[in-house]
């Protein structure tokens, strides 16, 4: 080992990392060139090791990520600096609009605080009750329905999780089995809801870009536009530009649906969209939604004539609006 600290902590090589915090291994090489952090050891045959003190602050920057801050503003400070920030982060969450704290003026409020009920769920996740979890959430849905399980429980629990998660409270497996629980069950519901009939329009294309493997936001979109009798055709996440248009073109989409978490480059995702509304056919609607900040920046300059429509979409529930006013206008 390279440094003193790798030889008092537990090693975790970059591929370790990017499961554990969901930053991309090329994103990690970025910073480390340009921030001067992370500063991983290296083994004998020269690939990167990170000890747990890289691992806990990388946790808290994904964090922060999520919470709005560009990675200029955040990857080059220290750990104590990140505590500070964190806890400022927290204290935002509950100012009211009209702050100048980023999440409040570039994205959409957090979630509303958690239901008591969670703590229950949180419990069988910690135990791996998979069944009894599994059996909970379903019993939610029937009492109340597919849309306030979602925005009342799913949501909430999701921030617990991934809160749980980022301060260490809760394994990288256990967070992969929520996950897991959490699809089967809304997947499920959709079943339920469509029935087995044809959606009316419109046909809504959802994936997320390449560098974000993150897909639960997009599920959970995609059970409210069921509920709103569209066809959804889902192509998972992490599609290739030329694999979204080909899809777009034979699958006759009328709109592609877009999910972002903040882990994301700022400019990599503007300069995705700009390709896209050049080269998707103008009748196509662009619909973008999650924690990324630049989603809701406003735009430079007027759209070129003939460019496809960009709707930021804010919360889930802004999605039967933008259903109604598409249906409004076909």
């Amino acid at each position: 080992m390279t440094s003193s600290s790798s030889s008092a902590s537990p090693q975790h090589t970059i591929a370790d990392v990017e499961r554990d915090t969901g930053l991309a291994k090329d994103t990690l090489r970025v910073w480390e060139r340009r921030y001067g952090f992370p500063t991983p050891a290296r083994d004998a045959l020269g690939e990167r090791q990170y000890d747990d003190a890289q691992l806990h602050r990388l946790r808290k920057i994904r964090r922060l990520l999520d919470a709005g801050h560009r990675p200029g503003q955040v990857v080059p400070l220290s750990a104590d600096a990140l505590d500070e920030l964190d806890t400022q982060r927290a204290a935002q969450q509950i100012q009211t609009p009209g702050s100048d704290s980023p999440p409040d003026t570039t994205m959409p409020p957090p979630p509303a605080a958690a239901l008591p009920e969670l703590d229950e769920w949180m419990q069988m996740l910690r135990s791996q009750d998979a069944q009894a979890l599994r059996l909970a959430l379903t019993q939610t849905l029937v009492e109340r329905g597919l849309a306030r399980l979602i925005t009342e429980c799913v949501v909430p629990m999701n921030v617990q999780v991934g809160q749980a998660w980022l301060d260490g409270h809760l394994a990288v497996f256990e967070e992969h089995l929520y996950t897991e629980i959490l699809q089967g069950v809304l997947r499920h519901a959709m079943g339920q809801v469509g029935g087995g009939r044809p959606g009316l329009p419109p046909r809504v294309l959802l994936t997320t870009l390449p560098g974000e493997p993150h897909g639960l936001g997009l599920l959970m979109a995609e059970c409210f536009l069921v509920l709103e009798g569209c066809q959804t055709v889902p192509l998972g996440t992490q599609t290739p530009l030329p694999d979204i248009l080909r899809a777009a073109q034979t699958s006759g989409a009328d709109i592609l649906a877009l999910g972002f978490t903040a882990i994301q480059n700022p400019r990599d995702v503007r300069a995705a969209l700009a390709q896209l509304r050049e080269r998707l056919p103008p009748r196509v609607e662009i619909w973008a939604g999650g924690r990324c900040p630049v989603l809701y920046q406003p735009r430079r300059g007027a759209a070129k004539p003939g460019t496809p429509a960009f709707w930021p979409m804010g919360k889930l529930e802004d999605i039967s609006v933008a259903v109604g006013r598409w249906r409004a206008g076909s």
